[in-house]
């Protein structure tokens, strides 16, 4: 399946389903159906909302491990992906924090998921977590090995994270694009809900033929100018109440979103 197949209209809207915190991590209330019950109900609420895509992701695990997850994260976030993509007809992404791709692609393949965003694919950065290290060797020849053709979309300059050595944003995008292969490009602001620099998202533009996706920050107020060099949105915060990530999907901050978006296109 290509990313047009995925994605047959313009700049789609991709919505962040943050997961209550699962079994094994600090904030687990040892309630597993309120996991599920919260994340079927938040793809439900978005999917009525119109927008054009799900990205399930394990984002309040933290502290996060740099890179392998536990067995039961994995097994966690695979149960409710697979009933999240029963539950609605819109494709759906994994992303397995910080940094487990090789679990987002197990997860992916083996529960109908349609892509997984890997927030460092290639090269090092140094974040919270300590050094985290792209592995796009292994992770396009596990998709290969798996006969799998879930789309690989990946950050470039990451947000929560610095370079370990300055590498030019023109030679990573390329790097990402001609050498590890990725399908989808992401570029966010330095933080979970901050805006996008402009310059950042036109030097990744210019570098690419991959389509660029907006992973932070976005605003309907943004959404303008933003429009004039991304292919797409990753939408989190801005659809909680107040706009603030840990806080509750609002529906009505997703209609009206989508109403704009619908508009522009």
């Amino acid at each position: 399946m290509t990313y047009a197949d995925l994605f047959p209209l313009k700049k789609p809207v991709v919505a962040v389903i943050h997961l209550l915190p699962l079994p094994g991590s600090p904030g687990f209330e040892g309630n597993l159906q309120r996991v599920y019950d919260q994340a079927l109900e938040e793809a439900e609420i978005f999917q009525k909302g119109g927008v054009d895509a799900l990205v399930i992701e394990n984002f309040r695990d933290i502290p996060f491990y740099p890179e392998k997850v536990p067995h039961e994260t994995v097994a966690a976030m695979a149960g409710i992906t697979r009933e999240v993509v029963k539950r609605v007809q819109i494709p759906i992404g994994v992303n397995v924090l910080r940094n487990d791709a090789d679990a987002a692609l197990s997860i992916a393949a083996t529960t109908g998921a349609h892509f997984i965003r890997v927030n460092v694919h290639n090269a090092a950065m140094l974040t919270d977590q300590g050094i985290v290290q792209g592995k796009a060797y292994e992770t396009l020849r596990k998709r290969k090995n798996l006969g799998s053709h879930v789309l690989i979309a990946a950050d470039v300059a990451v947000k929560h994270a610095v370079q370990l050595a300055h590498l030019p944003l023109d030679m990573e995008t390329r790097d990402l694009t001609e050498r590890s292969l990725a399908d989808i490009l992401i570029v966010s602001g330095s933080g979970t809900g901050q805006p996008t620099d402009l310059g950042h998202l036109e030097a990744v533009k210019n570098n690419t033929h991959l389509p660029v996706w907006i992973g932070s920050g976005t605003t309907p107020e943004g959404l303008s100018d933003l429009s004039k060099w991304a292919d797409g949105f990753i939408v989190g915060s801005h659809f909680k109440s107040n706009g603030k990530a840990e806080n509750p999907v609002e529906p009505k901050r997703v209609q009206e979103f989508m109403k704009i978006q619908k508009e522009m296109r």
